[in-house]
């Protein structure tokens, strides 16, 4: 009879303990095939095909992260509640701009037969909307979101971060530490965040309104600042949830990120505007698989491109340096990664 060494008996054990639990987590306790090493340098070597290579391996996540955004972004239904129009008020109202002009007329001309031809033809009645209670709490309930949007974006971000550096991921509790770890800078952040991008959006349509038709400098100037800050966006937060920096610190940096990670930062931009797009087509052509993107992977997917592109880039021009000048302290990994659990750099070091 083949005697056990004392290493195959804790193997033996191990085994056991497989079998006795499978059917609470066989997934989780079956050995599994393991991930080849070189799959293993997205960060080491951010291309594009290293890009779809991790958001093959990510891509069952990535629906449960966007499910954390959504969940924490709760007053994001009372929005779309109100856009919907779904508990206003309905009744029926004149489509002509002219009519009320050409009605008080008729009310003196009743016989003449051009006021008639003209009440047909902009007498259309179209169905209006008005405001009601139910309404106007959910329009109130729905500025909850200036105070969930940055400590939950904080918190997604983090998550994504670490998908990125290839180090482990446990969903919810890393979702929370994050929020707790960074919600007193990450409030004030996301709303100086929604106002900002609010007010560039408006200022875009409010001019190309009354443009003329023409483009004015000032359209110009406000796509511009609209595209500068989308690419400032793709930093603030992963630096954010990295470094120990002031507010204005960040908001500086990302400025400057935005200019040093151009090349990144357009093919970010043309892969978001491709998704956003194709969601947009399916809903108008298969509404019921369009209207279901947003609630699985819509989220996610912008923010994992957002931090695939700006990452490397944070990594490249703040944290290698960093390391390079205090070899004492742990130095990230092949993959980006560190010993300790984040870098907390002080913005003087920088």
């Amino acid at each position: 009879m083949k005697k056990f060494s004392e290493f195959d008996e804790i193997e033996l054990e191990e085994e056991k303990k497989k079998k006795k639990f499978r059917i609470f987590g066989r997934s989780y306790n079956k050995d599994g095939p393991g991930v080849e090493k070189d799959e293993l340098k997205a960060l080491e070597n951010p291309t594009l095909l290293n890009f779809f290579k991790l958001l093959k391996r990510k891509f069952g996540r990535l629906i449960t992260v966007n499910l954390l955004f959504l969940l924490g972004n709760f007053p994001l239904i009372f929005i779309m509640a109100v856009i919907s129009r779904l508990t206003m008020d309905t009744f029926s109202a004149n489509a002509g701009n002219i009519f009320p002009t050409i009605y008080g007329v008729s009310l003196f001309e009743p016989d003449s037969p051009v006021v008639s031809s003209l009440m047909g033809i902009v007498g259309k009645v179209s169905t209006g909307y008005a405001y009601n209670t139910v309404t106007l709490v959910l329009l109130a309930l729905s500025f909850l979101i200036l105070f969930t949007f940055g400590p939950v974006t904080a918190g997604v971000t983090y998550i994504l971060r670490n998908m990125i550096r290839e180090e482990p991921v446990f969903l919810w509790s890393d979702f929370k530490y994050a929020i707790k770890r960074n919600w007193k800078q990450a409030l004030p952040v996301g709303i100086v965040d929604i106002v900002l991008s609010l007010l560039l959006v408006y200022d875009i349509i409010w001019f190309n309104a009354n443009s003329g038709g023409s483009i004015s400098i000032m359209l110009i100037l406000l796509w511009a600042l609209l595209i500068i800050y989308f690419f400032m966006r793709l930093y603030i937060y992963p630096m954010l949830v990295t470094f120990d920096l002031k507010f204005t610190k960040l908001f500086k940096n990302a400025l400057i990120f935005a200019i040093a990670g151009f090349k990144r930062n357009i093919v970010a931009l043309i892969g978001i505007i491709i998704f956003v797009m194709l969601t947009l087509f399916l809903c108008i052509v298969i509404l019921p698989i369009g209207i279901v993107i947003p609630f699985i992977l819509l989220f996610s997917l912008i923010g994992f491109i957002s931090t695939y592109a700006s990452y490397p880039k944070i990594k490249q021009i703040m944290i290698d340096p960093y390391y390079a000048e205090h070899p004492e302290e742990s130095p990230p990994d092949e993959y980006g990664g560190t010993e300790i659990e984040d870098e907390v750099v002080d913005e003087d070091e920088l």
